[in-house]
């Protein structure tokens, strides 16, 4: 049986110890399964001058090399995607068939960009006799990246894998909830012979990391995914000392039913999309708004099949939904289920902590919920689902841009037509038709209004990682 990972910090191609610990909590059984090196100042001095060498190294490096290392570490990744599936299940809670499925999807982002590095073109641009006009990507330098507990390896791998492929070095401060994605990552790229300092792995307090890496000097670029409240601090410090930022910030995403489509499907699927990483996901569809034709066959068909989910230890193949990641969770989502339910909303399904061992929340399904519910305003990020009823198209697409949230959102329809105003209509970065999917490592990810800023995946999320330098070539003086 795989074994959780030795964590340590990866610094100039080295793994290091640290004298300051933080346990890591199995959600499934409150077990304490690993204990984090916290980053000393030393350490982020360290991991700086690392970086500054492998830049050199790196951004000189020819793309076609940089594609060659990035394969072979994914390649690694897949060889290991028990043993990385099994820590992510054992710290995050996450169900051991999504876990290996998440190692293939941050192995497909480094695949794609590897392919990308090498079709980074530049263009000349028409001019006069005697005089060319180019432009060429250059790599933007250091790149401070910091990724969230809720995917410890895909998140970490976008990141790094925009970095690396545009010939960047970075320093990534991964979440200290769910480290075991980041050190396996740092373990592929050690292995598949990328040069010390090209990545460096901290871990420790993050506005600690933060407020002393962004400032530097030696830092071109700040990447982060997480809440809308802390990317807006850190956009705030990036932009006190002129660093540009790729933020992918919350969401709360509305999911528009129409009436064409079959009420049971559609209801099966959602439930079974909702409930995936216990909807601990930035892109969870939650505030389903259904047309009222089909309205009652879909809240039935999603609350039996959501009540129906096996909850239970993550690591067990039967288990359909695994823990939340704490008892802050716990404590949260209750509190936007009794708020719910207070100012009049209909509980389908769940609505309760399951248990007394291990952060157990049952999946919850509230319909008919008001407006002034705290639960319509506030991401739950947790296993809730909100079905409201509309009478058009026109009251859904209101209602779907009445947040000041816009990173993903979806149609469940056959109709051209509903496509059609949806695309115009609908204010958010990621739209989904029939499918409950967000992206895919070819295509562009990130949100609008308070979900962000910038594009991460496909051909536009190695732009971030570049400056576009332009070049004036006279023939003769």
């Amino acid at each position: 049986m795989p074994t959780y990972p030795d964590l340590k910090l990866y610094i100039d191609g080295q793994w290091r110890s640290a004298s300051e610990t933080m346990p890591v909590i199995n959600p499934s059984d409150e077990s304490t399964i690993g204990a984090l090196p916290v980053a000393r100042q030393s350490d982020l001095d360290d991991a700086l001058e690392a970086a500054a060498k492998g830049l050199k190294t790196w951004s000189r490096t020819a793309p076609r090399k940089r594609a060659e290392i990035m394969m072979r570490a994914s390649a690694l990744l897949r060889e290991r995607n028990e043993e990385i599936a099994y820590a992510i299940s054992s710290e995050l809670g996450k169900p051991i068939r999504q876990a290996r499925m998440e190692v293939i999807r941050g192995c497909e982002f480094f695949e794609w960009d590897a392919g990308e590095a090498q079709r980074m073109y530049g263009r000349v641009i028409p001019s006069e006799p005697g005089i060319r006009y180019m432009t060429v990507h250059q790599p933007i330098g250091t790149v401070a990246a910091f990724s969230p507990w809720n995917f410890p390896m895909s998140q970490p791998a976008r990141k790094v894998a925009g970095a690396l492929a545009s010939g960047c070095s970075i320093i990534l401060k991964a979440a200290e909830e769910t480290p075991g994605g980041a050190v396996h990552i740092a373990r592929a790229f050690h292995d598949a012979g990328l040069p010390p300092g090209v990545l460096n792995l901290v871990f420790g307090i993050p506005a600690e990391i933060s407020s002393y890496l962004i400032p530097h000097d030696q830092v071109r670029m700040v990447a982060f995914t997480g809440s809308t409240a802390v990317g807006r601090h850190l956009t705030g410090l990036a932009a006190r000392h002129g660093k540009p930022v790729l933020m992918e910030l919350g969401g709360h995403a509305p999911v528009i039913v129409c009436d064409d489509v079959d009420p049971y499907k559609a209801g099966v699927l959602s439930a079974t999309r909702k409930m995936r990483n216990a909807g601990q996901v930035c892109t969870s569809p939650t505030r389903f708004f259904v047309h009222e034709k089909v309205f009652d066959r879909f809240a039935d068909a999603f609350a039996a099949h959501a009540a129906a989910i096996v909850v239970g230890n993550s690591i067990e193949e039967k288990t359909g939904m695994g823990p939340v990641a704490s008892g802050r969770r716990i404590e949260a989502l209750t509190a936007l289920s009794e708020d719910a339910a207070a100012r009049g909303a209909r509980t389908l399904a769940g609505g309760h902590r399951i248990g007394g061992k291990g952060y157990f929340f049952a999946p919850t399904v509230l319909a008919d919920v008001p407006d002034n519910a705290k639960v319509m305003q506030e991401e739950p990020f947790g296993p809730i689902a909100i079905i409201n009823r509309v009478s058009t198209l026109d009251e859904a697409i209101a209602k779907a841009n009445s947040l000041p949230f816009g990173l993903a959102a979806y149609g469940l329809t056959h109709s051209a037509a509903n496509v059609d105003r949806m695309i115009d209509g609908i204010e958010t970065g990621n739209l989904s038709f029939n499918t409950l999917e967000a992206s895919v490592a070819e295509t562009p990810f990130g949100g609008v209004k308070a979900s962000g800023f910038g594009r991460e995946g496909g051909a536009e999320g190695l732009l971030h990682y570049t400056v576009v330098k332009t070049v004036s070539h006279k023939m003769a003086l």
